[in-house]
């Protein structure tokens, strides 16, 4: 075990947790049921294996459930869980309650136990027709506002739940630390701590305050994708990554550590390798480092059929049966075999032969029980779609809104270009100008996002609500580059930049929309980080116009723009704001909101040359001097927490309560946040440390705090913060928590100042307290 319970005495040797109610209810249903009963409630199916049509995919054809395949899955596999949609498209919330409420019928029918269904909703709810779609997770951490992202999940469970689904497979809480890496969208970034503090956040969004009452309103969340998935190697996903143990312990797995610690009901286990060990094969890191170091109590699932990567990607296991065997012992809960209605024979098989001990599969299924009691399915599983008015409502649409404009991040505004003199005629032009699929990206209406434009009908594309904005006779739009909507995501149609630079004759300024076409997971595996040629051609031939251009990027991770940066006056970055992305654009574009975003990943300028902004000293070095005279400083396009704004914010009067503290105290830190500028405006306050020395060599810097606020022209106020000592803890070359004796510099905008801890610490657990 790497690190000692810090909650031993509420957990018993079997996995049993004293502090939930459900535990004897629990029991009592375990020594009733078979051993195939068991195997089945550690089983999950795609809903496709239940349904009947000539094509799955074809949403003209209704989908209907099959008789013979609900025998076979659930009353003779008797399986536990359902998810996803049977058609790669969404459903009424009516045709959700129709579907659910049949296949809860059936399994009650079975096993008197109700099924437990699940699906991606990771910035609105994915698969139900009219859903509200927030930011996706990489805008909402760009907002640095926990409230809003707290807000955000609340809404989107409610709107889940609205749909008769009580699961859901987020947050991701994977570190973007390669931008290459398609996933990186899905994440809140490269930060330890700010994907730590936005996960809690969203996990409390979509559970509520009791994780053993989780009420109709809210669901359960699945922490993904348990650990260091976020930084292959070669960039592309589910491919292995190599990473110190100190490194993965410190910075990959204390997300986790703080989700678990807010309650979350599960988790999904990383795809791929981890220093050349299988994740969903690694007993240490499953049963060890998550269920005993951290006391989780919840459901440890697979990703999709990824138990059977153990066969025929990663080469461990002999066959089926013998990867079963593997990933139930090293700590699976519940298999996402999607497809494979032998899975329950082979695992029953694996209990009698006493190659998996049915004390374990039984922890298994106290898991996936607990987790349907705290969801309260035992009481009530189907609910009435009528009865959530709040559906879609402007509530939730303004509030989507809201969150699109904080997260939307000025990186550049030369001659103060914006916001829009009133009368400016513009010309729209780019791929992305015109369409909500690249508002959205993926997992939108569809896994790739390539429905979006036919199904969504809220929200309005950025060259509709420029129109309704400044109107109709002061837009142009001529895309010059578009993309082939049929084709592979990064497919362009011929270029027609003439046409592009005809009309900008007629245009004061040109705003160039640039970036992706909408992807998700290994579909977005690509070999150069750089924008598509087209997207750069087609910026360097508006640029010979002489006309001022401002560069709105939308896109799910930073595309190398270096060529075309000094061609922009202002340069925007719209992330994947979700279908209110548009709107929230014209209102900044325009004065009528300030800009407020800041990146939460730093912006790479050349493709061979990645860094994040807590690298090691080492990586960004200053001219050496003597014989061996060299410099290794790095060159980024924009840094971490950079984000400008229509005012400026100074700061001013920073103050420390103690320049030395001990391990048990606190440091209390106040500065003060003057508004200089004419404009009302939010600026994200960002605390910064960096460890002076250390028996290792420290990062640059790390980010320690950080809070959102609110300041009207001319006003000041002192944002205070407090800082304990294991918070600026690292982890040790033996994996420990360790926070040492020594110097500390401390930064907030533009001021700076220094404190020491008196003597070393080293923590027990990894919660640190």
């Amino acid at each position: 075990m790497f690190f000692t319970a810090v909650f031993a005495l509420s957990w018993s040797a079997n996995g049993q947790n004293k502090n939930s109610p459900f535990e004897a209810a629990i029991q009592r249903r375990i020594d009733k049921m078979s051993l195939e009963e068991k195997a089945g409630q550690t089983a999950q199916y795609t809903l496709g294996v239940l349904t009947k049509g000539k094509n799955a995919s074809d949403i003209s054809f209704p989908v209907k459930l099959d008789p013979r395949k609900l025998e076979a899955i659930l009353i003779k596999t008797k399986a536990g869980s359902i998810l996803n949609t049977a058609s790669t498209s969404p459903f009424t919330r009516e045709k959700w309650q129709e579907l659910i409420s049949r296949i809860q019928e059936k399994a009650m029918e079975s096993t008197g136990i109700p099924l437990l269904y699940g699906i991606d909703a990771i910035h609105g709810t994915t698969y139900t027709q009219g859903a509200t779609f927030f930011p996706q997770q990489i805008g909402q951490a760009a907002t640095f506002n926990r409230e809003l992202v707290r807000q955000a999940a609340e809404a989107a469970a409610y709107e889940t739940r609205a749909s008769n689904i009580p699961w859901n497979f987020s947050p991701v809480l994977d570190l973007a630390r390669n931008p290459l890496w398609p996933r990186c969208w899905e994440t809140f970034g490269e930060d330890a701590y700010l994907v730590s503090e936005m996960g809690k956040e969203t996990v409390a969004g979509y559970q509520g305050a009791d994780k053993n009452a989780i009420d109709e309103k809210h669901l359960g969340a699945c922490l993904k994708h348990y650990f260091g998935y976020g930084d292959p190697k070669s960039g592309k996903d589910r491919t292995p990554a190599y990473i110190p143990l100190n490194v993965l312990i410190e910075k990959h797995y204390e997300p986790f550590v703080r989700a678990v610690q807010q309650g979350a009901l599960s988790v999904m286990v990383n795809s791929g390798i981890v220093n050349g060990e299988s994740v969903h094969a690694s007993r240490s890191l499953i049963t060890e480092r998550l269920k005993e170091d951290l006391n989780f109590d919840g459901v440890v699932l697979t990703d999709w059929h990824d138990i059977y990567n153990l066969v025929r990607r990663d080469r461990i296991a002999a066959d089926r049966k013998e990867a079963i065997k593997i990933a139930i012992n090293a700590g699976i809960d519940m298999a996402m075999v999607p497809y494979d209605s032998k899975y329950c024979t082979y695992l029953v098989e694996l209990v009698k032969e006493g190659k998996v001990s049915e004390e374990r599969l039984n922890d298994a299924v106290k898991r996936v029980l607990r987790m349907k009691y705290r969801l309260g399915l035992f009481n009530k599983n189907i609910f009435d779609p009528k009865d959530y008015v709040q559906f879609a409502s402007e509530k939730n649409k303004k509030l989507a809104k809201k969150a699109a404009g904080e997260s939307i991040t000025l990186l550049k505004n030369s001659n103060n270009i914006l916001p829009l003199a009133k009368g400016t005629k513009v010309l729209v032009a780019g791929p992305n100008a015109n369409s909500m699929r690249t508002l959205n990206g993926g997992w939108t209406y569809s896994w790739q996002g390539e429905k979006v434009d036919k199904f969504e009908k809220n929200g309005l594309t950025i060259v509709d609500a420029l129109r309704k904005k400044l109107g109709k006779n002061q837009v142009i739009f001529e895309p010059g580059v578009s993309y082939k909507m049929d084709g592979r995501y990064t497919e362009e149609l011929q270029p027609e930049f003439s046409k592009a630079k005809k009309a900008a004759k007629n245009a004061d300024v040109i705003l160039a929309v640039v970036g992706e076409n909408s992807y998700a997971e290994k579909p977005g595996d690509i070999d150069d980080l750089s924008l598509s040629e087209n997207q750069l051609r087609l910026v360097k031939e508006l640029a010979k116009t002489g006309k001022p251009i401002v560069l709105i990027l939308n896109e799910g991770r930073p595309r190398i723009i270096s060529e075309i940066e000094p061609l922009a006056d202002a340069v925007l970055n719209l992330y994947l704001p979700g279908s209110y992305g548009g709107i929230a654009l014209a209102d900044i574009l325009t004065g009528d909101v300030n800009p407020s975003g800041k990146l939460p990943f730093t912006y790479p300028k050349f493709a061979n040359s990645l860094i994040c902004y807590d690298h090691k000293p080492a990586e960004n070095q200053e001219k050496m001097e003597g014989a061996y005279d060299y410099e290794s400083v790095q060159s980024v396009q924009y840094a971490f927490g950079y984000g400008m704004s229509y005012s400026t914010f100074e700061y001013s009067n920073l103050k420390l309560t103690k320049k030395t503290i001990s391990p048990d105290e606190t440091l209390h830190v106040s500065i003060d946040l003057t508004n200089k500028g004419k404009y009302e405006g939010k600026e994200a306050v960002l605390v910064f440390t960096s460890d002076e020395y250390a028996s290792i060599t420290p990062d640059s810097r790390r980010l320690r705090a950080f809070e959102k606020i609110c300041l009207e022209p001319g006003k000041t106020k002192t944002v205070e913060f407090d800082i304990h000592p294991s918070e600026l803890a690292f982890v040790d070359m033996q994996g420990k928590w360790v926070t040492e004796k020594g110097r500390f510099a401390i930064q907030i905008g533009t001021q700076q100042a220094r404190f020491s801890i008196s003597e070393t610490r080293c923590w027990k657990t990894a919660f640190r307290n």
